[in-house]
């Protein structure tokens, strides 16, 4: 074998997975169309937000790169939501979308194990019964073999971008599409379908008003995204408010023949949750107005870019409907919005370790497998990456449940499930949100980082120190209690004189800050070891509640199905629901109970059936 790993795709997913496969020390390649395109941010500058920065932070506690990079590049940084509770907060923070890219290929250049290549791969090579991958094949001809391969092709998979009439055969503007891998995936027999995202305009910062925008300022507390750094020390920029208006929904609703949304151009399924501006208009017609963010791409560039307006209207509708946004009258595009088309697997035909059903050592993550989104990518890639090793080393996947982290909702949404349409993480998607929060993904996660290998003593000794900190703060708080004498100053003490402060910081009208007078040894521990621990102590009645349905939940996770279990055998359960768990091939009942269309009296005799199963071969051993 050429390589022990083969990575296709430098993206987010290409760049956790290439970097998980050779940090447990396997020796791997990394293809990619374009080595000056690795790490790219390619729509909206900026990482984290909702549901996503908590998959960020997972992705740190289990020993990936992104929180790293980030934490080097961002130009801002905001915790969403704190007005909220804490199962609906998260860190976001915009990019230095060039510093972002450069890091991440400087990190794989200098990482040992890992090789670098140029090229387009057009197929997988596998055994004479085509069920073993074995290597790539690529553009020019080359030939690589491995012994896994984990496919990472982004929205490059015969992408086509639209721009009006204008229809051109790429990945990205400017980028040529991977031409060739999707219809070998078709002729070895995968369902391949077609999706669609798209992105606004980037505009020149200099033609921009911003005096008749409203200013948005970051947190004055730039916040680190890695749990195993303290502080993150960057320069502050502001991103600004602007909103469309009836000249701008006339301007789109005078044009929108000249959509290929519209016309029929595109047949990719686009997002629901992250419409088009001309698909904004069209279906929410009495809203007066839309928001649009004015972000800022980099320190070194004047490029700015427009979230909320994306477009694949020809250019010169673009400039006119911006031209009618408040600081945009004089708008000088500098590249134009578009619609990108691509192919995608259904990802049903994965296992939730993502590898292949159909090809052993074929792992596939990231935006191949329907997903949209930098952190959706990274999260996947980097699984994708640990099970590809954990199978070189003959152990068994790691797969991560609903219960433990948003990386688990998501991969059982997907390979359960699949999905139609780009898939966007949501909190809502996650049963179990309370105790998914951002700052906790460590004390959640941290171990299977140690298990599989990818953890550095830094990090063990920085997780042991926070781990203890915030016992020792818990301590302080248990052993000291309110007196009469503070509550002159402070009336909200009243009803807990006599309580010890643990007891008295579940009130939510108590918060920290309220008690880190009467407690000065608390001044010797990191902000965000306080901020966790009143986390933990207010919510704790709550979670405590929760696990009481996550302990069912995980009865049913870890009632096992047999690998090759023959449902065709199996009496009682019905045909319809037969067909579905033969081509899901749930991992557990818990899993089969999700299968869309199958029924709950099927999953009772399959919890039946099991039982008796195991009994039978309790006996035969």
């Amino acid at each position: 074998m050429d390589f022990d790993a083969i990575v296709i795709g430098g993206g987010h997913a290409g760049i956790e997975a290439a970097l998980a496969l050779s940090r447990l020390d396997f020796s791997t390649l990394i293809i990619t169309q374009s080595l000056d395109a690795i790490g790219r941010l390619s729509c909206n500058p900026a990482v984290g937000g909702l549901s996503k920065g908590n998959i960020v932070r997972e992705v740190d506690a289990l020993g990936g790169e992104m929180a790293r990079l980030i934490d080097a590049s961002m130009i801002q940084f905001r915790i969403l939501n704190r007005s909220r509770g804490p199962a609906v907060q998260a860190p976001r923070a915009q990019a230095d979308k060039n510093l972002y890219s450069r890091l991440a290929k400087r990190t794989l250049e200098l990482q040992k194990n890992l090789h670098l290549f140029q090229d387009t791969v057009v197929d997988i090579l596998s055994d004479e019964d085509d069920r073993i991958c074995q290597g790539v094949l690529t553009e020019r001809g080359r030939k690589f073999s491995s012994r896994v391969v984990v496919m990472t092709t982004g929205t490059f998979m015969d992408g086509k971008i639209f721009i009006g009439n204008f229809t051109q055969s790429s990945g990205r503007l400017g980028e040529p599409a991977a031409v060739g891998l999707g219809s070998a995936l078709r002729k070895r027999g995968y369902t391949v379908g077609r999706l669609k995202t798209g992105t606004p305009a980037r505009v020149s910062k200099a033609s921009l008003d911003f005096s008749k925008m409203e200013e948005q300022r970051g947190d004055e507390d730039m916040q680190a995204f890695s749990f195993f750094k303290e502080k993150s020390e960057r320069p502050h920029v502001s991103c600004h408010v602007t909103y469309t208006n009836e000249k701008t929904h006339q301007v789109i609703r005078d044009n929108l023949h000249l959509s290929p949304l519209f016309s029929g151009e595109i047949v990719g399924t686009g997002p629901r949750y992250c419409p088009s501006i001309e698909d904004k208009v069209k279906r929410f017609p009495d809203r007066e107005r839309h928001q649009i963010f004015v972000e800022p791409e980099g320190l070194d560039t004047q490029e700015m870019y427009l979230n909320g307006i994306s477009s694949s209207l020809p250019e010169l509708v673009q400039e006119e409907f911006l031209r009618t946004l408040p600081g945009l009258e004089n708008v000088q595009i500098m590249r134009p919005g578009y619609a990108v088309e691509y192919d995608y697997l259904n990802p049903t035909q994965l296992f939730s370790s993502l590898e292949s059903k159909r090809h052993r050592g074929l792992f596939v993550a990231g935006q191949t497998n329907g997903t949209s989104g930098y952190e959706e990518a990274a999260c996947q890639g980097l699984m994708a990456g640990i099970n590809a090793a954990r199978k070189l080393q003959g152990k068994d996947p790691l797969v991560l449940n609903r219960a433990e982290a948003y990386t688990g909702v998501l991969i059982d949404d997907l390979v359960t499930m699949g999905t139609e349409e780009p898939y966007r993480m949501f909190t809502s998607r996650a049963e179990y949100r309370l105790s998914l929060r951002h700052d906790d993904a460590d004390m959640r996660l941290f171990p299977y980082c140690e298990e599989v290998g990818l953890a550095t003593d830094e990090m063990r000794e920085m997780f042991q120190k926070k781990k203890n900190g915030i016992e020792e703060i818990k301590e302080l708080l248990r052993q000291k209690r309110v007196s009469s004498l503070w509550v002159n100053d402070h009336e909200k003490l009243t009803p807990h004189v006599g309580k010890n402060l643990y007891m008295t910081l579940k009130d939510p009208a108590v918060t920290m800050v309220d008690l880190e007078e009467f407690l000065p040894e608390i001044q010797n521990y990191l902000p965000h070891w306080i901020q966790h621990t009143e986390l933990d102590v207010k919510y704790e009645g709550y979670v405590a509640r929760q696990e009481r349905q996550v302990s069912r939940y995980r009865k049913m996770e870890d009632m096992l199905i047999p690998e090759g279990f023959e449902y065709d055998l199996q009496e009682g359960i019905s045909k319809e629901s037969r067909e579905k768990l033969k081509m899901i091939q749930p991992r557990s009942v818990g899993q089969a109970s999700r299968i869309s269309g199958v029924r709950s009296s099927d999953i009772a005799v399959l919890t039946v059936l099991l039982s008796r199963f195991g009994k039978t071969q309790e006996k035969e051993k």
